[in-house]
């Protein structure tokens, strides 16, 4: 991520409207049983264009706001948010994935590792929660339409953080000219 104010403050922004969307309209909303859960996504998104320390960061941001309006374990969300973060963006430093649906993957990927990550910190901390197959199927649910709305949010944070991008693993590169034909060096322009 190519570092200046400008770039945060759109990714500060970005953050913002994000979790204030999930937590006011978002949340309540129900597709087959489950919601879909935005913040994973975005961050997942910021993590591939951006790389893993930003992914990190805009994670625990992103995931103390959450905790802050709505998260009865304050840091919960926060941590499990930088570690998808971080996972996310070493993804892309490492193999650099250039396929137009890498997207929907790295989105179902994120979307379960929260979802795995914050019930897993939730058992550790002895929460008070109902366990039973429908929690696992609104968990795999919130994972499928989370994939869905990968493309349009992974197009939305590229286009916002087009300027931060150091390299856009998307960016159509150009094809090299085709080589000039000539004879060999010492007969040209004898038309032999």
């Amino acid at each position: 991520m190519n570092p200046s104010p400008q770039n945060y403050a759109r990714l500060a922004l970005l953050v913002l409207v994000t979790v204030i969307l999930q937590v006011s309209g978002v949340a309540s909303l129900q597709l087959f049983g489950a919601s879909p859960d935005l913040v994973p996504v975005l961050v997942g998104a910021v993590a591939f264009f951006c790389g893993s320390v930003p992914g990190a960061v805009t994670g625990f941001v992103a995931g103390l706001l959450l905790d802050v309006t709505i998260g009865p374990e304050l840091g919960a969300s926060s941590l499990v948010l930088v570690g998808v973060g971080y996972m996310t963006g070493r993804f892309r430093e490492l193999r650099d994935p250039g396929h137009g649906l890498v997207p929907v993957a790295v989105a179902a990927a994120a979307s379960l590792g929260y979802g795995l990550g914050v019930a897993a910190v939730a058992l550790l901390l002895a929460v008070e929660a109902p366990v039973s197959a429908l929690v696992v199927r609104d968990g795999l649910l919130t994972v499928a339409l989370n994939a869905l709305l990968a493309l349009p949010m992974f197009a939305l944070v590229r286009r916002l953080l087009r300027p931060a991008i150091a390299h856009d693993p998307f960016a159509r590169r150009r094809r090299p000219a085709d080589p000039l034909t000539t004879g060999p060096i010492g007969l040209r322009g004898l038309d032999v």
